[in-house]
């Protein structure tokens, strides 16, 4: 089974912390709607034997476009692949996007996802984030979206400055009280060359604070794990048969298709990703060549990646796996090192498998850094 994720690079407007690839012109936007369907054509062979469960718009803003702009996009991938009778279709979306028309449109259709983009339900957060939508949209939009769709994904950012852990409270009851079965969470990021990053620099913004955003996540899984979520991932919170299987596919090593400027794939040996430029991706794809860049990944590779994904998810790093994949030399690495993370109660073994402790969630991407082999 395999995913297709398709980059939609187009914004309303730029987010302070975001390090996306998108465009807040709209101009090229025939042109690259024609080159996506046109760059899904010529990849067709490379799912060749698998059959396709996932179909994600990402971005950018996905909702930027109109139902029919989606649709085509769609039918091109139903032409070019063998896709399942039932697959996940998410749509990344805006609430400023998601008016009651254009979710009725949309619930017409094969998408059957929604992954919103709240952020947070405080004004303050959305201004000092530069979102382009405000509070009551965010709860409108969703007291719609629920009653046309199941299946609805909620973003939110924990450690924003001046937000207060009552405030975080608040957001995760509010999304709670819409009925969400999926919540994705991630802590406030300062990412180079980004606004947010020149603005704490100029000290118009305070900076994030650490031990502020661990507190709030300790908060955000003590709270979802009281509500029935299951944490299967770092990020990822879902109800019982709500997990992503787009996100999950990812962190299980499944192959995936990425489709549009800056997408990234994977076949299981090979990553390879396109150009992050707009005008040299449409250049490319009109003179029928694809403006793509490919790694081998080494065993090493593997290994570090296995141990990056699984130490993030509720599926843990199989030691037996690690042995069976890589041999004595690697799981010998893996026992030594992890054994003073067990000791200070960040990792356990259970079942032959390497997991985080609660207290080692947080910690999870540091860790696995630590457990890295170097090739």
């Amino acid at each position: 089974m395999a995913g297709i994720y398709i980059h939609i690079p187009f914004c309303k407007q730029a987010c302070f912390y975001c390090d996306f690839h998108f465009s807040t012109s709209l101009k090229k936007k025939e042109e690259m709607l024609h080159c996506l369907k046109k760059e899904i054509a010529l990849r067709k062979e490379e799912l060749k034997g698998e059959k396709v469960e996932t179909i994600y718009f990402g971005g950018g803003t996905p909702s930027v476009l109109n139902t029919s702009e989606i649709d085509k996009l769609i039918a091109t991938v139903y032409h070019h692949f063998d896709v399942v009778e039932n697959p996940e279709v998410t749509l990344e979306a805006n609430p400023d996007d998601l008016s009651e028309e254009k979710i009725v449109e949309l619930s017409k259709t094969v998408i059957n996802r929604l992954s919103i983009g709240v952020q947070s339900f405080f004004e303050k957060d959305l201004k000092l984030m530069n979102r382009a939508h405000n509070a009551s949209e965010a709860k409108k939009c969703l007291e719609i979206a629920t009653q046309y769709f199941d299946n609805i994904s909620v973003d939110l950012i924990y450690g924003i400055p001046d937000c207060a852990n009552k405030e975080w409270e608040e957001n995760i009851k509010t999304a709670l009280d819409f009925g969400i079965s999926h919540i994705s969470s991630y802590a406030l990021t300062v990412e180079p060359k980004t606004a947010l990053e020149s603005l704490i620099a100029k000290g118009k913004i305070k900076n994030v604070d650490d031990v502020k955003a661990e507190e709030q996540f300790q908060i955000l899984t003590k709270t979802l794990k009281k509500e029935g979520f299951i944490h299967y991932e770092l990020s990822n919170f879902g109800k019982e048969n709500y997990f992503s299987k787009n996100n999950s596919s990812y962190w299980l090593g499944k192959s995936y298709l990425g489709i549009g400027p800056s997408a990234h794939s994977f076949n299981g040996k090979q990553r390879s990703w396109n150009v992050r430029n707009n005008t040299h991706y449409i250049k490319a794809i009109l003179e029928d060549k694809l403006p793509i860049e490919r790694e081998t990944l080494s065993k090493t590779d593997r290994y570090n990646e296995y141990v990056m994904t699984g130490l993030r998810t509720v599926w843990g790093v199989s030691l037996e796996k690690i042995k069976k994949d890589f041999g004595d030399d690697f799981l010998n690495y893996l026992e030594k090192l992890s054994n003073k993370f067990i000791i200070e109660d960040l990792l356990y073994i259970e079942n032959k498998t390497l997991k985080t402790t609660q207290k080692g969630k947080f910690l999870a991407d540091g860790i696995a850094s630590d457990l890295f082999k170097l090739n």
